[in-house]
């Protein structure tokens, strides 16, 4: 916790508790809540509270007026609300896709940490047992090691369980008593065919089922799936069952429909669907072994997420058995490179300092094999980085199947798979190949993600107001004023006349309103760019002199997204008086149903000893717009 603690726990109590709000984002001077109910907020309080300049509601989000300091009270409010529980609400959101990604972002976001942990630790037992030989792997302390990377994989459904039901609004724990079903070992690994076989196998009632060789450890889909239908089972029984019974009936009930339901037949649908998958691919394989490798490495990862790609392992395993080498998992070896790739590519780009801290294990991770930690929380939610893995993995697919690549044994992940690409007799050239193609899979797949970019999470800023203070002091104490020019042509409008309370009553500090004919922003001076809105709607500069100046374009225009808006700077970017720095489309703008005002706004006004607005009404770009007069 920072600074702010105290203002954070209070902003929290005020607006209903953690338990009342759904979500929080900012922009560059307020905290944006969407609330589950705006009702138990304490509106009077919070516009009263030291360190809060005032309350507004729009747009379906309460919004908490802070000043140009909100990302540092914005750490302090997420560290108070913690890990916020995933909007149940109901209603579309996006497409059919978009509303996939949100889901699986919100069912994997919670338990990411734990997943990239575990890929490291796979990766440190594969280190150890590649270094000491033999005699390690077979040893208690690697098999220690193995539980440690191994155990959360096999019992992935259980965690799954828990978050997949906060999502869906239903109880956590009874999503773990689903999924600890799935993952139950007297069914698995032909126990469950030598103890059943005189009953007939396994059955329910008489109804025959089947489970997967592999069993349903380390797979998604079905008890996403199982869980989505015990969620809706349980709110519909909480609606019938007595409040005197409901406590214990609703879980028993729903166990006892979703849990067999689930063996007879969500599984054995998720089953079918794997089987004829990968007698699909087997045949394409048999037309076109490059098409084949194109379509797998492109679509391995979306099968992985599905749990789909089990379809293809017996096969090569059945091939291994017999002595002979396979290509049926060649096209996917270079994937997982192509995906840290693109985890690195949001590494070094994003302004995001969570999403880079988060970054760093996914990526060390991927390079093990293990890209669950980068899907999940890193690519797959931007979407572009996700799919620059997905087209390197295809291209690198189609180049292994036309080298003719061939796995002599099943093997690691990541960097551990250049054994399996031995021949018996030592022919290295296979995993020479490999790890070749791995390289270029990883640099492709940073420099198709970095082409084609992604939207960030808001930024972190990096340059403190008191960093650059320090920095101009030297130059301010021999000054008398600060002149700042027009950054846009248009009509000027005195500051009241700005269509948001936040600006019109001076709390932000004193300026003008600038209604633009031409949608262009330059540099009003020479200075530093300290804040960049991934939205783009707002820039925040500081001059080389030190005044700090806030230009918002557009009034609740962060409701667009950036539609409209182009950067031609980054947060940091030394700039020179003239240069452009952001443009946006007047049309555009007005067509959406928001007003184009400009507030150009000096934030840290208590500094000067007056700020002097130009008094003509109208400017052009260049032309002095405001006077900081420099007490001595």
């Amino acid at each position: 916790m920072g600074k702010y603690e105290e203002l954070a726990k209070n902003i929290v109590k005020e607006v209903g508790g953690k338990e009342n709000v759904n979500s929080l984002t900012n922009c560059i001077t307020r905290l944006r809540f969407k609330l589950k109910d705006e009702s138990k907020a304490n509106t009077e309080v919070l516009k009263n509270m030291d360190g809060v300049v005032t309350v507004m509601q729009a747009g379906g989000q309460y919004q908490v007026v802070i000043g140009n300091h909100v990302p540092d009270v914005r750490k302090d409010v997420d560290a108070v609300l913690g890990v916020l529980e995933a909007p149940t609400e109901s209603g579309p959101k996006g497409n059919l896709f978009d509303q996939f990604v949100d889901m699986i972002s919100s069912i994997f976001q919670p338990i990411l940490a734990p997943l990239s942990a575990a890929g490291m630790l796979k990766g440190v037992n594969a280190i150890l047992i590649f270094a000491l030989g033999s005699g390690f792997a077979e040893s208690s302390t690697s098999a220690v090691f193995n539980a440690m990377g191994d155990g959360l994989f096999k019992f992935l459904p259980i965690f799954i369980g828990y978050t997949a039901m906060k999502k869906f609004g239903g109880s956590p724990f009874l999503g773990m008593l689903i999924a600890s079903s799935l993952v139950y070992p007297g069914f698995l690994e032909g126990a469950a065919t030598a103890q059943f076989a005189e009953a007939g196998g396994l059955n329910f009632f008489g109804i025959p089922f089947s489970i997967p060789p592999a069993g349903y450890g380390s797979t998604v889909m079905p008890i996403i799936a199982a869980v989505a239908f015990a969620a809706f089972l349980e709110k519909q029984l909480r609606k019938v069952i007595p409040d005197v019974i409901k406590l214990f009936i609703v879980p028993f009930l729903t166990a006892l429909v979703t849990i067999p339901l689930t063996f007879l037949v969500i599984g054995p649908i998720m089953n079918t669907v794997s089987d004829a998958l990968g007698n699909g691919l087997l045949s394409i394989q048999s037309f076109s072994p490059i098409l084949f490798g194109a379509i797998l490495g492109f679509s391995w990862q979306i099968l992985v997420m599905f749990g789909l790609h089990w379809a293809l392992i017996p096969f090569a395993i059945i091939a291994l058995s017999q002595g002979d080498p396979t290509s049926l998992l060649t096209p996917s070896g270079s994937v997982s490179f192509a995906q840290t790739g693109a985890v690195l590519a949001v590494m070094l780009k994003t302004k995001n300092a969570k999403l880079k801290e988060l970054s760093i294990p996914a990526f060390i991770s991927g390079i093990f094999g293990v890209t669950e930690p980068a899907i999940y929380g890193i690519t797959l939610p931007r979407k572009k980085p996700f799919w620059a893995s997905c087209i390197v993995g295809g291209v690198t697919g189609a180049i292994a199947m036309a080298l003719g690549m061939q796995g002599y044994q099943m093997g690691g992940l990541g960097i551990f798979r250049y054994p399996s690409s031995i021949s018996p007799d030592g022919d290295v050239t296979f995993a020479i190949y490999a790890i070749i193609l791995d390289v270029c899979a990883l640099a492709a797949g940073f420099a198709v993600a970095w082409a084609l970019g992604f939207k960030d999470d808001e930024p972190t800023i990096q340059l403190s107001k008191e960093e650059a203070k320090l920095a101009a002091t030297g130059q301010k104490k021999k000054l008398t004023k600060d002149t700042v020019l027009a950054p846009v042509t248009g009509k000027v409008l005195p500051l009241s006349e700005a269509k948001d309370a936040a600006f019109s009553e001076g709390i932000m500090g004193k300026g003008v309103v600038i209604e633009p004919t031409i949608g262009e922003i330059v540099a009003p001076f020479d200075g530093t760019v300290m804040t960049l809105f991934p939205t783009k709607h707002a820039i925040g500069l500081i001059s080389d002199n030190g005044t700090e100046l806030l230009i918002h374009i557009g009034i609740d225009t962060v409701q667009l997204e950036g539609e409209g808006f182009e950067a031609f700077v980054e947060q940091n970017t030394k700039v020179k008086k003239g240069d452009k720095l952001v443009t946006f489309d007047i049309e555009a703008i007005e067509a959406a149903g928001y007003s184009t005002q400009i507030p150009i706004i000096i934030t840290n006004t208590p500094d000067y000893a007056d700020v002097i607005s130009t008094s003509d009404s109208s400017v052009k770009q260049g032309d002095v717009l405001i006077t900081a007069i420099i007490s001595n």
